[in-house]
């Protein structure tokens, strides 16, 4: 398990298992889009440290925890549309875009992926996203705008208009189940892969934490790309430290 902590010895090693990959596959989580301007949720300073978590039960049995989901969402809109993929995304894009990168499975929930030019049937939301909006009992869709214009109406957080059910954003709450169809998926491509690339990721977060385990258990070569140590280098073979940014920057489209 080499630790590389020099920027060129980073880039070297980066793109020479790229470039020799047949079937990559790209983990991301907040480290990523951190560069990006948008805070993470678990360090010192985090969202987390700022505000307790909404649990999905509240969100269901309280007519107070959706109203507070809801303005939570709509503060997290606005920080991600002001924020812009930058070098690390538009890389791993590239990536996908040759063929290189089949699946990107993200923690994430800030679009930044889709946005840098990556089609949504190779983005895996693993969280879900704060992009769009749900009814929690038929899968209706619904804009952010339409949520926030009921909200403003009527003074109550938004409900389905085929069904009545509870609309919620598409982001997976503490104690929400995982998506099913997305976990199959990645489950999946991690089987599939030859290269699995965890990228700003801290790695503690079960079960999305599991699919690097995962492809190394079946012979994938596992690369970590963090700008902190995780739980998980030791079981790496490349361990990469250093802004993700400017490690991918040599992959990124000019």
């Amino acid at each position: 398990m080499p630790i590389v902590d020099d920027l060129a010895k980073g880039r070297a090693i980066l793109g020479d298992l790229v470039s020799g990959a047949g079937r990559a596959v790209v983990f991301t989580g907040a480290g990523i889009s951190t560069e990006s301007g948008i805070p993470d949720f678990r360090s010192p300073g985090g969202i987390w440290s700022q505000m307790e978590p909404i649990y999905f039960e509240d969100f269901l049995l309280s007519e107070q925890a959706r109203r507070e989901d809801w303005r939570r969402r709509f503060e997290m809109r606005k920080l991600f549309s002001e924020a812009q993929p930058n070098a690390a995304h538009r890389a791993i894009a590239s990536l996908v875009e040759s063929g290189i990168v089949s699946y990107v499975i993200t923690q994430n929930i800030d679009g930044l992926h889709q946005r840098s030019g990556v089609l949504d049937e190779r983005v895996i939301e693993l969280h879900g996203n704060a992009v769009d909006a749900a009814c929690l009992e038929c899968a209706h869709g619904m804009s952010f705008d339409t949520a926030q214009a009921i909200i403003e109406a009527e003074d109550r957080a938004p409900r389905c208009p085929v069904c009545g059910g509870l609309v919620k954003a598409r982001v997976i709450n503490f104690g929400q189940p995982m998506p099913v169809d997305e976990m199959e998926r990645a489950e999946i491509a991690t089987d599939d892969c030859d290269l699995f690339v965890a990228v700003g990721s801290s790695l503690v977060v079960y079960p999305a934490a599991g699919f690097p385990l995962a492809a190394k258990s079946h012979g994938a070569t596992l690369v970590i790309v963090n700008r902190d140590p995780t739980d998980q280098d030791m079981a790496a073979d490349y361990v990469l430290r250093g802004p993700i940014g400017a490690l991918f920057e040599p992959l990124a489209p000019t």
